[in-house]
């Protein structure tokens, strides 16, 4: 089974109108955001609670009411601190939805190169964004009677407001920019590995040779850019892929289990407690309640 979670190459929405929207609570199957990248945009909103983003070597912890942009080909993946935390994202292809011939074409330009880059973290206190943003989302997610020019205008207007309010800064030198892109570069073909591999037997050697790093160091780098080891970024990844499966699926536990690369099912069981914080059977029947 090919789960629908987040494919750096999949379609985002529609062909003519290039974006998805999802509400993400504790019952989403990816409350806890895997490491991933894609080649669109991203912007969620807090609605509720506090979440940590960890962005490439970076990290932004955010709030009820906070933005955090996500500018496409950073991996990225979110850690929510309490299960009431509640946040919605858009995914969208900056390319597509908004190319044309404008007299500020320029300055969209610079923004699809990187030349200049939108800050990652926009609090709650920044005049007009929030407002907008719920906006934009309660637009995405009622899709009213031409949502689709609504949400584009809006995605404008944000542009708008973040040259207005200096909510950006200048790329960073060239060097420290390139060296940084290899060591993510190198990572992402882990990640690559996990999400196509994650049913089969996988071991610390396989995962840092898909990095083509000795496996001391690739723990090291691994642990410093996802605050996880390897072993257990794998099993919670595998925890995520058989939740998927829970919710949408009659296939039995223990059928699930060994299709999520577990050999031992009670192991498998005791793991989706301790990262779901109930068995599969009741996160079965939470689900469908």
């Amino acid at each position: 089974m090919k789960h629908d979670g987040y494919n750096e190459f999949r379609q985002r929405g529609r062909f003519d109108f290039p974006i998805e929207f999802h509400h993400v609570d504790c019952h989403h199957p990816r409350f806890y955001m895997p490491y991933h990248w894609h080649i669109e945009y991203e912007i969620d909103l807090i609605l509720q609670g506090t979440i940590t983003f960890f962005l490439n070597e970076q990290q932004v912890t955010a709030h009820k009411g906070d933005v955090v942009f996500i500018r496409d080909g950073i991996v990225h993946g979110g850690a929510p601190q309490s299960p009431d935390t509640v946040y919605e994202c858009i995914v969208f292809d900056m390319n597509k939805m908004l190319a044309g011939k404008h007299t500020f074409q320029d300055r969209i330009e610079d923004i699809l190169h990187h030349v200049i880059l939108i800050n990652k973290y926009i609090p709650a206190t920044t005049p007009d964004i929030p407002n907008l943003m719920q906006q934009i989302f309660s637009s995405m997610k009622t899709e009213h009677a031409g949502y689709e020019l609504v949400v584009t205008g809006f995605l404008y207007s944000f542009l708008g407001l973040v040259m207005k309010h200096n909510l950006w800064h200048q790329a960073g030198a060239l060097p420290q920019r390139e060296h940084q892109r290899k060591r993510i570069t190198q990572l992402k073909q882990t990640f690559k590995l996990i999400d196509s591999s994650y049913q089969q037997p996988l071991t610390l050697n396989d995962l840092a040779q898909a990095a083509n790093l000795t496996p001391n160091y690739f723990c090291r780098f691994f642990q410093k850019v996802t605050h996880r080891s390897p072993i257990d970024y794998l099993n919670r990844y595998r925890i995520e892929m058989a939740s998927i499966q829970l919710m949408k699926t009659t296939n039995s536990i223990t059928d699930i289990a060994f299709s999520c690369g577990f050999n031992d099912l009670s192991y498998f069981i005791k793991l989706f407690h301790r990262y779901k914080g109930m068995a599969p059977l009741k996160y079965r029947q939470t689900d469908k309640s």
